[in-house]
């Protein structure tokens, strides 16, 4: 078995952008004459495509909204989104983010991002950031009909790079996905995806059995060691 792609996850790996999502949403609400979101933005919002979240909000305040009235709370959400990044001197991209997506880049991997994000917000962030060119692919929340914890985002990523790479054969064991929430690590887990969780959004400790490997910083990361992994013994699911 060998590695031969990495995928990660957006908000919270690639970009540090959970604060800006949790005054959006308590935002959305007040306009809607609700109460604001308390602790239930880690519960329910955090590592969970945007439909999910605010579905899931709206409906522990009694209000049960359409499919159809969702799409226009995402799309307005969407404009503040971009409008608070443009007010920003610099996009809150982890600093030490860019340096890895290059790295596995020039080692021959496929990189993809798979994320509840909606398409604009990534492909707006990846062209900022001068890191749309690394990724042979983009699943977001746009292209999915269920949101993390289940696989479908992740299963997606592989049907479409092995599409786009008829001899690349690419199974699920031979993928490696970085996360940040404990519903991105279950997709993954239930993927059959080896998972490597970063501690940008919850501690260290939090994350650590829920993972195969957990790191504080990209640059903690032995991926020699990692890559050997793959090499030499079957890929397990337990924490590391």
């Amino acid at each position: 078995m060998v590695l031969k792609a990495v995928l990660f996850d957006f908000n919270g790996v690639i970009i540090k952008d959970e604060a800006i999502h949790r005054v959006l949403n308590d935002e959305l609400l007040l306009s809607e004459n609700l109460p604001p979101q308390g602790k239930e933005f880690w519960k329910v919002c955090v590592g969970r495509s945007d439909r999910a979240g605010l579905k899931e909000l709206f409906k522990l305040r009694g209000r049960f909204v359409t499919e159809e009235y969702l799409d226009k709370l995402i799309a307005k959400k969407a404009i503040a989104y971009r409008q608070k990044l443009e007010q920003l001197e610099t996009l809150p991209i982890y600093p030490d983010v860019s340096q890895f997506i290059e790295q596995m880049f020039n080692s021959g991997y496929k990189l993809a991002v798979v994320t509840g994000a909606i398409r604009s917000e990534v492909e707006f962030i990846l062209k900022q950031g001068k890191l749309g060119l690394f990724f042979d692919d983009l699943v977001a929340g746009d292209d999915i009909e269920r949101s993390k914890p289940d696989p479908e985002g992740y299963l997606l990523a592989i049907d479409r790079l092995n599409k786009l790479y008829p001899d690349l054969n690419l199974l699920p064991s031979e993928c490696l996905a970085i996360e940040d929430t404990f519903v991105g690590l279950e997709s993954v887990k239930a993927a059959g995806i080896q998972a490597v969780a970063i501690a940008n959004t919850y501690p260290f400790h939090m994350l650590q059995r829920r993972a195969n490997w957990t790191v504080d910083r990209f640059e903690d990361l032995e991926f020699d060691r990692l890559t050997k992994f793959f090499e030499t013994s079957e890929c397990q699911t337990s924490g590391e």
